[in-house]
């Protein structure tokens, strides 16, 4: 087994009043893929921008490495940045539209790599652009003359410029063209192999995520409801949302028959959620669920295993097994 890289116990981030994440754990080995996914408002960008401290944490430890990122001084925590980087979803939102793309990669190198000249940081600069599918001669220009994958192989080479140990992509192809999206998945697929990143995955497309992980964790107004390998998952999914999440992906002999198809996990219930001060206690999914029973608004189930490699939080999981 490879080393555990980041452990996650009982994170909490709360907005105010309301809890937008309860008590998240969850660990990721170096060179594993984790999928992420629930719809949208479930809580995953927060988790993401929590684990790395870019929003306070209320409750909880974020350990990588054996230190605590939650709890380390400012000085700590950005000596570890060159091993903690993330991909965003709008590529061109997130590089700086003043500086040219080499001065975008240049830029960690000149912070945590102050030693190399600039003959040096040019070659890792133009090797950088190379490996994620550029040329060196676009190293001159503005972010605005790239179309949108180029622009998300600029951020992920921005963010793979220093080989961190953990990359966490937060629906990093949902804003490309489909005929883009697969190349950028399988351009991180090639990066992770080659420098044996730990990746945490967030997205709606189940397609993608089912590709890339290695495993799955779904998460539901920010509660972790069922984590399993890929396989497993896909194969046999326990929790009550996640059969709903999976029968919402689409299915071309539907397609043929005229029947509309729901796209990706964003429309898997063909309802809103919930607000988040309406489930403060109990099993958040009991009102959309088909198992519920009366034990379900009084107390919010626990993750438990069920078998190897395969936790739900469910009340009735052990039924759900068989059924």
């Amino acid at each position: 087994m490879s080393e555990v890289l980041l452990e996650v116990r009982n994170l909490c981030v709360d907005f105010g009043a309301l809890a937008a994440l309860k008590d998240v754990s969850f660990d990721l080995r170096q060179g594993e893929t984790l999928g992420l996914v629930g719809e949208s408002g479930s809580g995953k960008s927060t988790l993401a921008r929590a684990i790395l401290r870019l929003i306070p944490a209320a409750r909880g430890s974020v350990m990588w490495r054996g230190l605590d990122l939650l709890s380390c001084d400012a000085a700590t925590l950005r000596r570890q940045r060159r091993d903690l980087q993330m991909v965003f979803q709008d590529p061109l939102a997130s590089l700086n539209p003043r500086m040219t793309v080499g001065e975008t990669l240049g830029e960690p190198l000149k912070i945590f790599e102050p030693a190399l000249s600039s003959l040096e940081r040019r070659a890792r600069i133009d090797d950088m652009l190379e490996r994620v599918g550029l040329t060196r001669t676009m190293a001159d220009r503005y972010p605005h003359e790239f179309s949108g994958g180029q622009c998300q192989r600029i951020g992920i080479a921005r963010a793979m410029m220093l080989r961190p140990k953990l990359l966490i992509c937060d629906e990093p192809v949902s804003s490309l063209d489909v005929s883009i999206q697969g190349q950028i998945v399988n351009l991180l697929l090639d990066l992770q192999r080659e420098f044996d990143t730990a990746m945490l995955f967030i997205s709606h497309n189940l397609a993608v995520v089912r590709h890339l992980s290695h495993r799955v964790l779904v998460i539901y107004l920010g509660r972790l409801v069922e984590i399993a390998a890929r396989d497993q998952l896909f194969a046999a999914p326990i929790h009550p949302y996640t059969r709903e999440l999976l029968a919402a992906v689409p299915d071309p002999t539907r397609a043929r028959a005229g029947t509309p198809m729901v796209a990706d996990a964003k429309m898997a219930a063909g309802e809103q959620l919930p607000a988040l001060d309406q489930v403060a206690c109990g099993c958040a999914f009991r009102n959309r669920c088909a198992y519920a029973e009366p034990n379900c608004a009084l107390s919010a189930p626990e993750l438990e295993q069920v078998a190897a490699q395969h936790a739900v939080a469910c009340h009735r999981r052990r039924e759900l097994v068989y059924s």
